[in-house]
């Protein structure tokens, strides 16, 4: 079992990493990001109802948007099938981008609700341990060191061109 394990381990893991990566970029700032949206009178109402909801209601309406983009990714597969790559990339990256704004914004507003489930509490910091155990590994490769360099590079070379 540990065997069978460690090669799915090997095999998944860049998918899982990239997958990580990409959450752990656009979390924070797609969610401050959609939180803006607070501003607006009738936004800032439903967040409140939002922040108001009893843990299971606030688990479905956690949820829902995840399960609501499913037939926006299928769409996207069809077109790729289709022949219609460039479209379907667009709308898989819309969708991936839009959804996650929307889950890291309702996150922060029902996870105080989330956390009084009984197997939420239990599972969602063994589910941050383990992530951050994954990015860990993912920061000590080579290629994400390169990949630093290159960025720090490139602000450096941006922030100079600026100051000209």
């Amino acid at each position: 079992m540990k065997f069978l394990r460690n090669i799915l381990g090997k095999l998944f893991f860049p998918l899982i990493a990239a997958l990580l990566l990409f959450e752990e970029w656009g979390w924070e700032p797609l969610a401050a990001l959609f939180a803006r949206l607070a501003h607006l009178p009738l936004w800032a109402w439903l967040e409140r109802k939002v922040t108001q909801l009893p843990p299971r209601w606030a688990l479905l309406v956690f949820g829902v948007p995840m399960l609501a983009l499913l037939p926006v990714k299928l769409l996207a597969i069809y077109l790729f099938g289709k022949g219609q790559a460039t479209l379907g990339l667009i709308l898989l990256l819309g969708a991936k981008i839009g959804g996650t704004a929307v889950v890291a914004r309702l996150f922060q507003l029902t996870q105080p609700a989330l956390l009084q489930l009984r197997w939420f509490a239990y599972w969602y910091p063994r589910w941050k341990s383990w992530k951050e155990a994954v990015l860990a590994d993912i920061r000590r490769c080579a290629a994400w060191r390169a990949g630093q360099a290159i960025k720090q590079s490139v602000k450096t070379w941006l922030q100079a061109w600026r100051g000209q």
